[in-house]
């Protein structure tokens, strides 16, 4: 999620195809690929992506590869954001978290195992530490938020970061929306994810997000308010099964 997918939200990774009735009836498939505009203000300061690549084995699991990048920026800070998220087919758990960011000249790349079945997480290079029963990392929230039913003027509360000292989670449904965006015109459910975090996603980024209200639940466009400004995502395109 931009900077929890700096946003929010790498090598292209090949895929194996899975047993149809291992997988949860899910709103997007593999190869969906949802490119974005990102503005400073009005002022568009580079693009970003949204990717399902593939389904891939992670420790004898099948595993959704969701990509997310964020590049660009302003002529003395430059941004090249990728972040990485691999969901169980079965149980959407987190069973993998990467993120490799580059921002203003400074680089930083992190690398977490996830292990549901032990409720524990790894930051490569230091020990074991913790975890929750369902885990869900940064990008992950983001596609399992499009599985619920999102009513509006509800709170789900959900206690699956992985981290635990970041939970609860919150998703607020604040209403019902028509936006258009360079994509087209679209009927939208308005959402804010709260996490107990630094970020656009904390509660003092109030940051909103706007979905498809239809069975796909796409990211239509992303708005945050920052202390210096704000940044936003607006759609660009679709391609995949949920093109149309």
């Amino acid at each position: 999620m931009i900077s929890t997918a700096t946003t929010l939200l790498a090598a292209a990774m090949l895929l194996a195809v899975p047993r149809a009735e291992a997988q949860v009836r899910v709103p997007w498939s593999v190869g969906e690929k949802l490119s974005y505009d990102v503005k400073f203000g009005s002022i568009k300061v580079g693009n970003g992506l949204m990717e399902v690549q593939g389904i891939e084995d992670v420790r004898g699991h099948e595993a959704y590869h969701i990509f997310f990048s964020v590049q660009g920026g302003v002529p003395f800070y430059k941004v090249d954001n990728r972040l990485h998220s691999w969901m169980d087919v079965q149980t959407l758990n987190s069973l993998r978290h990467v993120q490799d960011y580059e921002q203003g000249g400074r680089e930083r790349q992190r690398h977490w195992e996830i292990f549901p079945d032990r409720a524990a997480y790894q930051l490569r290079g230091e020990e074991e530490k913790p975890s929750v029963a369902q885990p869900l990392d940064d990008g992950s929230f983001l596609y399992f938020v499009r599985t619920v039913p999102l009513v509006t003027g509800r709170t789900y509360t959900f206690n699956r970061y992985f981290r635990p000292d970041r939970n609860p989670v919150r998703v607020r449904v604040l209403r019902r929306e028509t936006v258009t965006v360079p994509a087209g015109t679209f009927q939208t459910v308005v959402v804010q994810p709260i996490i107990r975090t630094s970020g656009i996603f904390s509660e003092g980024g109030q940051a909103e997000i706007w979905l498809t209200d239809d069975d796909r639940r796409m990211m239509v466009q992303m708005k945050s308010k920052l202390s210096f400004g704000s940044l936003n995502l607006y759609l660009t395109g679709v391609e995949g099964d949920n093109a149309q």
